[in-house]
């Protein structure tokens, strides 16, 4: 059994029930070793990184709840009441190579004097948070600081000079104030992209808000082509606003050393068709949930955001390293806060099919495993 190194390796994303390959994954070693951080050698191998199981192990999670101060009370299940613990032993094998194991001081070392950047929405904090946890475990003594702003916060390691940051853009394009409304400028990225240019790790994520109504609908009216929309296609409109990112990451990276990252879209588990033959719930069922579904075929109906991801990076001159999370976290229904968060009144968490949260998941828990990945594809 081969060690993974990503050097080498091609990396297989699903994209359909079939598997289909996604060829803006591979990285052939250039890519990999292009800015000084350093490549692991091991024995040479093929690896489907994010094809493969969850297996059990005792010897997880790498921190816990407990003893990392930053993690907040939407994501921290332990602190509000969880009653199981199992869903934190679960580790991701790929189907033909192993993991390195996370190792905190390793990653400040080979990052030191670098800022890696978390960019997106609430599932970007989810794992940003969850790096900053897994990092300061294996190094508790160090000098730390913590500053938070809207829309950017960032954890500093001060002894190795590594900040790691968080800046908040569910949409990645800008959203601009006019007349009193919230303008979606699908073709206008100049403000937000003003907070990333001094960051050497860049990792993006986007899906989940382009397709919210209502209240939650983020913006009152979108911007194309110079024209102001009520509404129009959610897809077209993703789309479009990922085309802009795409624009403006092909020329950064061409003019400095930062590698990007695009995280796929994380799943949710409100609808346990998904998992159970014949049920009936249609409620935010992911609450009860203690383990994960087996097999390693997606469960679901695989994300249609991915898809229109896959299309715009396929086209980009320098593709972004794409960490396919999806169908390894869509196995994961037990992974999620449910009713036990901080963010739940009494009430609400005695009506889990109206409050549970299936949507973000508990720290410690599966966005460790995502680091893990990313921590993987940036140093070996």
């Amino acid at each position: 059994m081969a060690i993974f190194n990503p050097s080498v390796c091609v990396l297989i994303t699903v994209l359909s029930f079939n598997f289909v390959l996604l060829a803006s994954s591979v990285r052939p070693v250039h890519h990999i070793n292009t800015h000084g951080m350093p490549i692991r050698q091991s024995n040479q191998s093929e690896c489907a990184l994010f094809m493969g199981s969850w297996v059990h192990d005792e010897s997880y999670p790498i921190y816990q709840a407990s003893s990392c101060p930053i993690i907040d009370p939407e994501f921290n299940c332990q602190m509000y009441g969880r009653p199981d613990s199992n869903y934190l032993k679960y580790r991701w094998k790929p189907a033909n190579c192993e993991l390195p194991r996370f190792n905190g001081l390793e990653f400040l070392m080979k990052m030191r004097g670098k800022t890696v950047m978390f960019v997106g929405d609430s599932l970007g904090r989810n794992q940003w948070e969850s790096l900053i946890c897994m990092t300061w475990s294996a190094v508790q003594r160090t000098a730390v600081k913590m500053i938070r702003g809207e829309p950017l916060s960032t954890f500093k390691f001060l002894d190795y000079g590594v900040d790691v940051s968080f800046y908040r853009a569910m949409y990645l394009v800008d959203i601009d104030a006019v007349g009193g409304r919230r303008v979606l400028k699908l073709e206008d990225i100049s403000k937000n992209s003003r907070g990333w240019m001094a960051a050497d790790v860049l990792l993006f994520n986007t899906g989940h808000w382009w397709s919210h109504k209502g209240s939650l609908q983020g913006w009152d009216v979108m911007e194309s082509g110079g024209s102001l929309y009520e509404d129009m296609d959610r897809l077209v409109a993703l789309e479009t606003g990922l085309k802009t990112w795409a624009q403006w990451a092909d020329s950064h990276v061409e003019s400095t050393n930062t590698r990007i990252f695009f995280q796929s879209v994380s799943p949710t588990h409100y609808n346990p068709s998904e998992w159970s033959a014949g049920a009936t719930s249609i409620g935010k069922s992911c609450y009860g949930e203690t383990s994960p579904m087996s097999g390693s075929a997606y469960p679901g109906i695989y994300p249609d955001q991915m898809r229109v991801i896959d299309t715009v990076i396929r086209g980009m001159q320098n593709p972004a390293y794409i960490l396919d999370i999806t169908t390894l976290s869509a196995m994961r229904k037990d992974a999620h806060p449910s009713i036990y968060t901080g963010y739940l009144s009494p009430g609400q968490r005695a009506n889990p099919d109206h409050s549970a949260d299936c949507s973000h998941w508990c720290l410690p828990g599966l966005p460790d495993t995502w680091n893990q990945l990313f921590y993987t594809a940036l140093l070996f």
